[in-house]
Order: C-alpha cells, then sequence, then structure tokens
C-alpha cells in the first residue's frame, strides 16, 4: 500500500438525484479494505444522493470548500469549509448534502465498510440492500437492489 495524491485520480461523473456530480475514490485507489474516502464535487445546484442512513456502516462528511447544506437527521445546516459532519448508523445519522451555493462545493465523505448493508431511504419509502460488497465498493455484488417500503411518521 502506498499513499494516493487525489491529482493522479480521474474524475468519476455521476448522475444524482439532481443534476450531475464528480467523485474520485481514494480509500479504493489507496487499497484500503475497511474504511472508504471519496472526494466529491458538486456543481452549484446539485445533490448526489437522496436522504438516507445506513444500517451497518457509519459515514462522516468534511467540507473543503464551498458551501452548501446538509439535511442531518431531520434538520438542515448550512455547511461551509472545515465543516465536519457525523453520520451515524441510525436515523439520527440520515443525511443528504445539496450544493445550494454559486461555487463547486468540494467535500470528502469517508465511511466504514461493512457488509452486508441496508440504505433506509425515507423521503422516497426505499430501502437499499447491499450483499458482497458494501456501497461505495466497486466489487460484484450478489444483491444490490432498491425496494419500495412505506415508512409511518415523519421523514
Amino acid at each position: 500500500m502506498e499513499p494516493v495524491n487525489e491529482s493522479d485520480l480521474d474524475w468519476r461523473v455521476r448522475d444524482g438525484v439532481e443534476g450531475t456530480f464528480k467523485q474520485k475514490r481514494l480509500g479504493a485507489a489507496a487499497g484500503s479494505d475497511h474504511l472508504g474516502c471519496s472526494l466529491y464535487e458538486l456543481p452549484p445546484g446539485a445533490q448526489p444522493w437522496s436522504y438516507h442512513y445506513h444500517a451497518a456502516n457509519e459515514e462522516a462528511l468534511y467540507v473543503l470548500s464551498g458551501r452548501g447544506q446538509v439535511r442531518l437527521g431531520g434538520e438542515v445546516h448550512a455547511l461551509c469549509e472545515g465543516d465536519y459532519v457525523p453520520c451515524p448508523t441510525d436515523e439520527s445519522g440520515a443525511h443528504c448534502v445539496v450544493n445550494d451555493g454559486d461555487e463547486p462545493l468540494r467535500y470528502l465523505a469517508m465511511s466504514t465498510m461493512r457488509d452486508p448493508d441496508v440504505t433506509i431511504h425515507p423521503s422516497i419509502d426505499k430501502v437499499g440492500v447491499y450483499v458482497g460488497a458494501p456501497p461505495g465498493r466497486s466489487a460484484d455484488r450478489t444483491v444490490s437492489a432498491f425496494y419500495d417500503h412505506e415508512f409511518d411518521g415523519d421523514d
């Protein structure tokens, strides 16, 4: 294993909930097995993922530059350079990031990489199931699917 410089990695352009965004999988490039880390760059107006939380994998976000907002545990918070956002493995860690600023929003997303994992998406009444490789890992999975699920109460 050796250090990886993000400038040596190509951006992966992905479709998000709103617009497209860019991602570099730093943890995978460095050969990390149990800790994931990706660099994200969101243009103004972009939202990569729906509001969700993981049942098995804790996440954290660290803002490198730009401004945006994070919905965390049902509350909306402004984001700016230097902000750190913990996302535990329960409803209190439910989150989604939106770039509501005028410049690109760059942040690191770090997570444990436990398999299997389940993601709960209360705003869109879906549950994601991942077996064989956790979310964020590019390995083949035996199960990777979204299922309809009706949630009670507030999302």
